[in-house]
């Protein structure tokens, strides 16, 4: 229960949600995070959360930490905390911020998984031509891989997004905003011949069954399903194809800051985890290009 900070969490959902212009999901998430913090706040007896100071905090964190929580998803929850604590202090209603002098845990930071260039083309040659689902298929893999689009971003497409004839799609990314992303010739012929065979009025790019949209599920099934055609036996989803597409882009020297625009992150240390190169890739290079290799 946590009635004793009921208004304070919400002004600080409102002020996400309105002014930083938050993704609907992210704002749920803080949510989420935030208020199981309240809850054990008020749970011990803290009815003011002027009364909330760096240790009760740290004391809260590693209640969590000894209950097995991941260094990952700790670190998600303080920033969380650090976002709703100074929120509060910079409108005046906390005299310090208590978290102000917390550090995130050290990860082990996690690189993404990828596809091999190989497995990509396997993949992307798994749905049949022949049928107008397997059109709608490959059209919809091919812009994964050539744009490097979310899922939600891509399954959101609409017709008047994708200029084909300019080579580009224009989406709204996390906390609604806009970028363009250019697409190669492969995908826009992919998708040329998808559209072709279309009758329908709907005003999205890819559709499914009556005509609607495809959801994010169900293009997570589609891919799991043709990677199994394409005998790719690790995890393929796709997040995966979107580490895939960055992956390579910046192995064939692609600029950092570049597929930071393209991937729509909002800060280039989320993009720098791209730059793990595999051992193989790093030897090639090294042997194509030292003189004395």
């Amino acid at each position: 229960m946590i009635q004793p900070f009921a208004a304070a969490l919400e002004e600080f959902l409102d002020y996400l949600t309105l002014e930083r212009g938050l993704a609907a999901n992210t704002v749920i998430a803080y949510r989420r995070d935030v208020a199981a913090h309240l809850e054990r706040l008020a749970a011990g007896g803290t009815g003011d959360l002027g009364a909330v100071d760096e240790a009760a905090l740290i004391r809260d964190l590693e209640g969590l930490r000894r209950a097995g929580l991941a260094p990952s998803t700790s670190m998600r929850k303080l920033s969380a905390l650090k976002a709703f604590y100074r929120y509060h202090h910079r409108e005046g209603r906390l005299a310090a911020d208590p978290c102000a002098h917390l550090e995130a845990p050290l990860l082990r930071r996690r690189l993404p998984a990828t596809l091999t260039l190989e497995e990509v083309e396997r993949l992307l040659a798994a749905p049949d031509p022949a049928q107008p689902a397997g059109l709608r298929d490959r059209a919809m893999l091919e812009l994964s891989y050539a744009s490097g689009l979310r899922v939600s971003e891509l399954v959101g497409l609409q017709r008047h997004q994708a200029n084909l004839q300019v080579g580009f799609v224009r989406c709204l990314g996390k906390g609604s905003k806009e970028r363009i992303i250019p697409v190669g010739g492969k995908a826009i012929e992919s998708i040329q011949a998808y559209l072709a065979t279309r009758v329908d009025l709907c005003p999205y790019l890819f559709v499914g069954k009556g005509d609607r949209p495809l959801t994010r599920v169900g293009f997570w099934k589609m891919i799991k399903r043709y990677a199994v055609r394409a005998g790719i036996h690790s995890h393929v989803s796709p997040h995966v194809l979107r580490h895939s597409f960055a992956t390579h882009l910046l192995e064939r020297g692609a600029d950092l800051r570049a597929i930071q625009e393209m991937l729509g992150h909002a800060s280039i240390a989320t993009t720098q985890i791209y730059t793990h190169v595999s051992t193989d890739h790093l030897k090639e290079v090294y042997q194509g290009t030292h003189p004395r290799a």
